[in-house]
């Protein structure tokens, strides 16, 4: 199997590291590219990654005392340390972005939070892990793209949100495989995995318009354009970002797949040298 001996060879690694974002914003309130809605939409996925990152923890601790792998349970605590540094740092960066304007703290409130612990504890351990794996596909697909693709990479945008972007770009891959591999391990059959994604798969594209659409409703300035929100929104859907996505989102649901056989070893390799190296540029990030 493709990135078998990969996997077997590394562990994700948890980087404590610090961003910069109590500085003002240089590319102003529409910090991607000044678009209304690519900003929402970034500012959106930034807001709900904390409490998901959370729940995808849950799930595999939920397993935690069935591990009797030893090299799975170190990539498990690697993919634990990592999704937990995503957490912080994008807390961090949704206050910037509340500041900023956007109303994004809702995704992330005590309330949100109690709502999705309440959903966890009553469905099976075993769907809960399923979900995460199928979210980490997802996950994954994104960083891919971000990370191979020159014109996204390209994109005007506030530098230190892209510093982070990166950084979880790189981690999403560096442990896509871990809470597929947990699920198998514990015995999760196939219908379960392929069944849970393909629910997902169907609630993908109506809950990303709408939570967009409910987004740019509140931003007064957006209301304010409806023909400038119109050409922003078809050149984000029919841009980089989504070109083509389903069809990577549906390899997922070929029974027999696995995350690494999708090789990203190469991408992987240039980005840890990119921002970690020697001479990287997130060195002086490190804590």
């Amino acid at each position: 199997m493709a990135g078998t001996n990969q996997r077997v060879a590394s562990y994700p690694k948890a980087r404590r590291i610090a961003f910069r974002f109590d500085r003002p914003a240089s590319a102003g309130r529409y910090f991607v590219e000044n678009d209304m809605v690519y900003s929402h939409f970034v500012a959106g996925l930034s807001g709900g990654f904390p409490p998901g990152e959370e729940s995808f923890i849950r799930s595999v601790r939920r397993f935690a005392d069935q591990i009797t792998d030893p090299v799975l349970k170190k990539r498990v605590a690697g993919f634990v340390g990592q999704e937990a540094m995503h957490g912080l740092e994008h807390r961090r960066l949704n206050d910037k972005l509340v500041e900023m304007g956007y109303h994004i703290d809702w995704l992330d409130s005590q309330r949100q939070r109690d709502r999705m612990i309440r959903l966890e504890q009553r469905i099976p351990a075993l769907i809960h892990l399923a979900m995460t794996a199928a979210a980490e596909h997802y996950t994954a697909v994104l960083a891919q793209r971000v990370l191979s693709s020159d014109e996204i990479q390209s994109i005007p945008a506030e530098p230190e949100f892209w510093n982070l972007l990166n950084w979880h770009a790189l981690e999403e891959l560096e442990h896509k495989s871990v809470a597929f591999d947990l699920f198998r391990a514990v015995g999760g059959p196939e219908r379960t995995r392929i069944g849970v994604m393909v629910a997902m798969f169907a609630l993908t594209m109506p809950l990303t318009y709408t939570s967009l659409a409910v987004s740019l409703a509140r931003d007064p300035e957006a209301r304010r354009q409806p023909v400038r929100l119109v050409r922003e929104a078809y050149r984000l859907f029919t841009g980089p970002v989504f070109r083509g996505i389903l069809g990577e989102l549906a390899q997922y649901m070929r029974p027999g797949f696995h995350p690494d056989d999708i090789d990203t070893s190469a991408l992987l390799s240039h980005w840890q040298d990119e921002l970690f190296g020697a001479d990287g540029a997130l060195v002086d990030h490190l804590k």
